[in-house]
């Protein structure tokens, strides 16, 4: 069985990378989706791939792949460069200002 290890991203509502230093295993679904004719959920009888593994390294997640015989897929993170501004929030309230702070 094919799974997939990555990196998880930060989501569009994180400002920090809290949740994105550790590494993921994830099962690919096995069937397709189909969707209940009474209530219009969609639903799967494939229970595996609900199942995300979280580990702290990527050898962690190989090892644990291994183990099982899993053939596995990896995805590289995309790095950002780190945006740090010289003072930071503090520089609002510091007292050797160069110009009064007016609003």
């Amino acid at each position: 069985m094919l799974v997939r290890i990555y990196q998880p991203a930060r989501n569009a509502m994180q400002s920090g990378t809290a949740k994105t230093k550790g590494w993921v295993l994830e099962f690919p679904p096995a069937e397709q989706r189909e969707v209940d004719p009474l209530m219009g959920w969609t639903s799967s009888h494939d229970t595996q791939s609900q199942v995300r593994l979280r580990f702290d390294t990527r050898k962690q997640a190989e090892d644990y792949a291994r183990e099982h015989g899993l053939e596995v897929v990896v995805q590289e993170p995309h790095r950002r460069a780190p945006n740090v501004r010289p003072r930071g929030y503090g520089e609002n309230f510091a007292t050797d200002r160069r110009m009064p702070w007016t609003h």
